[in-house]
């Protein structure tokens, strides 16, 4: 391989952060540059613009996975072209009162703590020492370690990649690069050259919302009635609304935040299968009834009603919220392959086989986030300073044939839970130590005692969900049934 020295970095949020850092204590780079398409850094923990309306742009595209498409690159660059409008989902599904449902120690990198600052509802829901941290936290978190040791000044903000190619004449990476102009008249474009990309822009940008009979035309007629939880921003506005919430990994909490608020029952669709870490406790809330699979929804003629697989149907709905993921989507290098919600061909969820000089960081699902960034981001950063070598790619490929035949060929193949300790170590051990006076940064053994935190703050979860269950139940024997 030859030599590394210009190294760009793809996303500004903790991914991002602990690339650059990585990168950066390597010194072993003449320039990195980080390109964030926000105002700030903060990756999927920062807020949206006061005043922002989401958007669901296209039903049809985003139940196919192609909503994000790629731009056209104006010829000639550096230069102004006309401002697209093409919507971007640069959007986050945070608001104001999110916590994490994590431990903050599991989720804090080695060498940095979170700050022992709770919210005074963490404090009432979990009691002193809880484990928890407020959205506002974290993204502070994320913005401090960018704007340390001069950090800050290698980041491109309102920044977004629309293109990422190699010029094989060069062996270099051209990326081209949008900035808004003012007042969204005009984009400025232009390029620039790297050695090396480093891919850590996340992959919880673009809803992904299934395919289900009637939904187009219903989200035609009332289109303001359809969402994903990614625009989830409190119960407020759906107070005495009757609503369907779709129940993913976002489902539970917006549900159980519903309960009590929207017209009672919330009705939750769930499929029998509930989240390895929380179970079911957060659907046993009285105020909210289960129902199986929507098989259709009808909308002719002014009709609000969803239809479920075992044969029963709700009318008059006010709110369909679908808890049903999002899709990876790269519109900047629209050649990489992405099969059933995940990038092919990457060796431990970080090395592009075909390529290593590209590198991913943060590509993983239940993974000890975001803890695991770190490992991966001092891993790549050890390879593109020439300080490791990676197996052959015969090694590479069959890695990711038997992580396949193990958890198939899908979003679980990126998925860590149960094994931690395995990953991390592999992870670990093949980044090595630096020697004595060598820069770089240190990854310390696996903590085993990290899945013992990561697992009693789900166990504070569910104690807190069975405490709102009982509660509510002792409010409806005292005063009834409240529609």
């Amino acid at each position: 391989m030859a030599r590394v020295k210009r190294v760009a970095v793809i996303g500004a949020g903790p991914a991002g952060a602990s690339a650059v850092d990585a990168l950066a204590q390597e010194k072993a780079f003449d320039v990195i540059r980080v390109f964030e398409r926000r105002e700030k850094a903060g990756g999927c923990w920062l807020l949206d613009p006061k005043g922002h309306k989401q958007q669901i742009p296209d039903l049809e595209r985003i139940v196919d996975r192609t909503a994000d498409a790629p731009l056209a690159i104006p010829h000639n660059l550096p230069r102004y072209a006309p401002h697209d409008p093409q919507y971007r989902f640069s959007d986050t599904s945070i608001y104001d009162y999110l916590e994490t449902n994590i431990d903050a120690k599991v989720m804090a990198f080695s060498q940095e703590p979170f700050p022992d600052e709770m919210s005074d509802a963490s404090l009432q829901k979990y009691g002193a020492g809880a484990p928890f941290r407020h959205q506002r936290v974290v993204c502070q978190y994320i913005e401090d370690l960018l704007n340390r040791n001069g950090y800050q000044d290698f980041v491109e903000y309102n920044t977004t990649v629309e293109r990422v190619e190699k010029v094989e004449e060069s062996n270099e990476w051209k990326i081209s690069l949008r900035k808004e102009g003012p007042a969204k008249q005009s984009d400025y474009w232009w390029i620039e050259y790297f050695d090396a990309v480093v891919v850590a822009n996340g992959h919880y940008n673009v809803p992904y919302i299934p395919y289900i009979p009637g939904l187009g035309e219903f989200h035609r007629a009332y289109p303001t009635s359809v969402e994903h939880t990614k625009s989830f921003r409190g119960p407020t506005k759906y107070k005495g609304k009757r609503v369907v919430v779709g129940a993913s990994i976002s489902g539970p909490d917006v549900a159980a935040g519903l309960a009590g608020i929207a017209e009672s029952p919330v009705h939750a669709v769930v499929r029998g299968r509930y989240h390895p870490y929380f179970g079911d406790w957060a659907f046993q809330n009285p105020h909210i009834q289960r129902h199986a699979p929507v098989s259709h929804i009808s909308s002719s003629n002014g009709d609000r009603t969803v239809y479920f697989e075992d044969g029963t149907s709700l009318s008059n709905i006010d709110y369909i919220i679908l808890g049903t993921g999002y899709s990876w989507t790269m519109h900047f290098m629209p050649d990489i392959e992405i099969r059933n919600n995940r990038v092919v061909d990457l060796y431990l969820h970080i090395f592009y086989m075909q390529d290593p000089t590209l590198v991913f960081v943060g590509g993983l699902a239940a993974g000890f986030t975001f803890q695991v960034y770190e490992w991966q981001a001092v891993l790549a950063a050890r390879f593109l300073a020439s300080r490791i070598t990676l197996p052959a790619t015969s090694v590479q490929k069959k890695w990711e044939q038997d992580r396949i035949a193990l958890k198939g060929d899908g979003v679980p193949f990126t998925a860590l839970y149960p094994d931690f300790e395995n990953y991390f170590e592999l992870v670990r051990k093949m980044a090595g130590e630096p020697r004595e006076g060598q820069p770089g940064r240190r990854l310390p053994v696996f903590d085993k005692g990290l899945i013992e935190r990561f697992e009693k703050g789900h166990v504070l979860r569910i104690r807190h969900w069975q405490r709102m269950n009982r509660e509510a139940e002792e409010r409806l024997s005292v005063d009834g049934p409240r529609l």
